[in-house]
């Protein structure tokens, strides 16, 4: 049987989209295609032409960050279906945590599971078939019967509790990734902040660290495969053991400290950090690992005091510049990236320009802005003084336009540096990758330093990045 993937969101779902694809390989299945929101338009033929027509199975691994996500996975079963109409679809992920009864009720969808029993999918898919072919032979001897193959057939929904999710629940190793240079690895499951606009904790479940033993040997794997770059990811990350957490060092500096160990020229990457869990000093304490890169995602959400608050975000503005200022003190070139919420319900024009000072003060290398979407089941959808959409629209227009500026000065202060880059691909005769603190770099082409660590110069700014001098 060939299976065809559509995957939603973030990293972890890449993540765990890749861990089904190697299950799935492994029980004997070919994999026709891939499509997803980093890859291939979902709204977009490209989309069908990835996946695949003759596909037998289709699993779409969906997000529920915002009602939008939701109406993408929405249209992308329903293309599945239309691309073969016999095929079984399996929706699988956060849309389906939260909501499997609506999900179940999608025309086409034949098996539902969360974000725990998605590594159970290829067995699902078996005993699925199994029941289809059981209805059929029944039908065939005359026997009444509501099931048969498709829609016919009982469908297969398996979705826990919030409370019933206490445990890792492993995806086991994966070996590979679509990148040939940077492979994620998961680490960690689950949210127990609860910020008010945030349905994640709900589709996710409570904090939950995968063994440290098995991402060791995971990593092992992907360096010795090649990977020059090993992103660690979660749904947050810096809570990675504080479920059992004592100790003076936090557990995911113990955790970084073990995969530098592994023979091989790579670098370590955090995919995010939260600094409603870490101080500057639990900052610090991670950041002089070896091989770890002089990058940290840390999302302020916004540069209110009043609207962290409204948010659940548990820090103020000045504890998140404390943060940055530490880390530019222990490299100036240390890059700080984040997302900032505008228009979230109660922002007064005074607290939207907290957010643009913040950008300035903290100079931040990248900003990612999103204008504030309602997700139904949060707290944040009942509040009142709702931002009307088009103010919101011009507060992100606004504050991409200064932080555009505020990264053009970041990486004009990075200007004659010389630092460790990773070229990734080649198009139009021009090389790209990025740097250790996150520049995207240009140079000419030169197929020899693809996929290698190596030192280059910083020169002047170019398109979303910088030129980089080869050395």
């Amino acid at each position: 049987m060939r299976v065809g993937f559509y995957t939603l969101g973030c990293k972890v779902n890449q993540y765990e989209t890749e861990a089904m694809k190697e299950k799935f390989m492994a029980a004997g299945y070919e994999v026709v295609g891939h499509a997803g929101e980093g890859s291939a338009d979902g709204e977009s033929a490209a989309a069908d032409a990835a996946l695949n027509a003759s596909a037998d199975v289709y699993v779409i691994n969906t997000c529920t960050v915002t009602n939008m996500a939701d109406r993408k996975s929405r249209q992308f079963i329903s293309r599945a279906k239309k691309l073969n109409p016999n095929a079984i679809i399996a929706v699988v992920g956060c849309y389906a945590q939260v909501d499997p009864e609506a999900v179940s009720q999608i025309e086409g969808v034949d098996i539902v599971l969360g974000t725990n029993e998605k590594s159970n999918i290829v067995e699902k898919i078996a005993l699925y078939v199994e029941n289809s072919v059981r209805s059929d032979d029944a039908s065939e001897n005359g026997h009444s019967s509501d099931a048969g193959h498709g829609s016919e057939t009982e469908k297969i929904v398996d979705v826990l509790d919030r409370s019933d999710l206490q445990d890792y629940h492993s995806d086991g190793i994966i070996t590979a990734m679509e990148s040939r240079t940077r492979a994620y690895i998961k680490i960690q499951e689950g949210c127990d902040r609860f910020c008010s606009y945030c349905i994640i904790p709900y589709a996710r479940g409570p904090v939950r660290s995968r063994a440290e033993d098995e991402i060791v040997e995971e990593a092992r794997g992907l360096v010795e495969a090649g990977f020059k770059e090993i992103v660690l990811t979660g749904i947050n990350t810096a809570l990675y053991g504080a479920e059992h957490s004592g100790g003076d060092v936090p557990p995911i500096r113990k955790l970084i400290d073990r995969i530098a160990e592994i023979p091989g020229d790579f670098r370590i990457r955090l995919s995010s950090l939260e600094p409603n869990v870490m101080k500057a000093e639990d900052v610090l304490a991670i950041v002089g690992a070896d091989k770890l890169c002089h990058h940290l995602h840390l999302s302020i959400q916004s540069g209110s005091n009043k609207i962290l608050e409204a948010m659940n975000r548990r820090y103020t503005r000045e504890e998140y510049i404390d943060i940055v200022h530490a880390l530019h003190k222990f490299d100036t070139n240390f890059a700080v990236t984040t997302d900032i919420i505008v228009g979230f319900p109660g922002e007064t024009e005074e607290d939207f320009q907290d957010s643009i000072d913040l950008v300035k003060t903290a100079g931040l290398a990248r900003v990612h802005v999103f204008p504030y979407s309602p997700r139904r089941g949060t707290v944040a959808a009942e509040m009142k003084n709702q931002v009307p959409s088009e103010e919101k629209k011009r507060r992100a227009k606004t504050l991409s336009e200064v932080a555009d500026e505020v990264a053009g000065k970041f990486h004009e202060n990075c200007k004659n540096a010389i630092i460790k880059g990773l070229f990734e691909e080649v198009k139009g005769g021009v090389m790209t990758g990025y740097t250790d603190n996150y520049i995207r770099i240009y140079a000419d082409a030169r197929e020899e330093f693809l996929n290698k660590l190596i030192d280059v110069k910083l020169q002047e700014n170019y398109r979303d990045g910088m030129k980089a001098e080869i050395l």
